[in-house]
């Protein structure tokens, strides 16, 4: 992995992936204890980040491998991200998802074509399944993390992030990522090295998912416990990435852990002050800026909402968990 893979990617995704805005708010920043800019990849294409690897990975096929599919699997943004590239390139897609993914990810897989194959992700290992199902059928297997295509394709994110700084005259900050497998943290992490070394990547993850952070500690790839039973779902992984952790171990400073109920109470700021829809896994590094102040340095501090495919009962009760503040 390097920044030109990175580079490339852009220039693939140029004018199919959106531009996804900074937002700001001086009540947020109140709150923060600092300037607090939100990259908000909620708004992306598919309503994640997760769009950009995707179509990196897509459009780097050849025509005999878009004839054939691609095979993903994934909680539901790196599913939702495969799928809406595949069809825009004419490709067939299967994604392998758990059933308990939230519904509207699900639904919306399925809707933008693809496929779906249904696991229990307790009991059944996804990579098997989906290792399996590219071999018996001739699939392109994309991975949602661990595949330098995906993480040149997420890096993208890391240089506007850049521009839209050294624009702002930002050039000394953390920035926060949520992370799950590490390909946006990643990704994110050697696009500021080359563009931005002022600004550092910082992993957030929820509490007894945090298997990056230990990791960065340890300095060898440690794993979760359990791989399910969290809201945060955007973000569960066993682990981090055997092509994701070196880069993030090398780039990134400690990572910060996150509570459920901080996750939800992000949301429900990020509805309020900035009018955007997250979801929990997405506000992860939100609510790292927003209630762990402690754990930064310098005036200002930059979170990446990663997702905002939410389904309406835990929107609601986000909302509800901040009203009743």
């Amino acid at each position: 992995m390097n920044i030109d893979m990175i580079r490339a990617a852009a220039s693939r995704i140029k004018g199919h992936a959106r531009r996804t805005p900074i937002l700001t708010s001086p009540f947020l920043d109140d709150i923060a204890g600092r300037r607090l800019f939100v990259k908000a990849e909620c708004l992306q294409h598919t309503g994640s980040f997760k769009f950009r690897g995707g179509w990196s990975a897509v459009s780097s096929l050849t025509d005999n491998e878009l004839k054939t599919g691609v095979i993903a699997f994934s909680s539901g943004n790196h599913a939702q991200g495969v799928a809406l590239a595949a069809r825009e390139h004419g490709a067939p897609a299967v994604i392998v998802m758990p059933s308990d993914a939230p519904a509207i990810k699900i639904e919306n897989t399925r809707a933008l074509g693809a496929e779906v194959v249904l696991y229990d992700r307790q009991t059944e290992d996804r990579d098997e399944i989906g290792t399996r199902l590219a071999q018996e059928r001739g699939l392109t297997l994309i991975k949602p993390f661990d595949n330098p295509l995906v993480i040149a394709g997420q890096g993208t994110t890391g240089l506007e992030i850049a521009e839209d700084m050294n624009a702002l005259g930002v050039t000394d900050a953390d920035v926060v990522v949520c992370c799950g497998g590490g390909g946006l943290t990643s990704g994110i992490a050697l696009a500021l090295a080359a563009d931005a070394p002022g600004l550092r990547v910082r992993p957030a993850e929820p509490e007894e998912f945090d298997d990056v952070t230990r990791s960065l500690i340890s300095g060898k790839i440690e794993s979760n416990a359990r791989l399910g039973g969290s809201l945060c779902d955007a973000i569960i992984t066993q682990q981090p990435g055997d092509l994701t952790f070196p880069i993030m171990l090398e780039h990134c400073g400690p990572g910060v852990v996150v509570t459920e109920d901080e996750c939800l109470r992000a949301m429900a700021l990020a509805f309020e002050r900035l009018k955007i829809v997250v979801e929990p896994g997405g506000a992860a590094a939100l609510a790292a800026a927003l209630f762990h102040p402690e754990a930064f340095a310098g005036d200002a501090i930059v979170a990446v909402a990663t997702g905002g495919n939410v389904d309406a009962p835990v929107f609601a009760k986000a909302l509800a968990t901040q009203a009743n503040g």
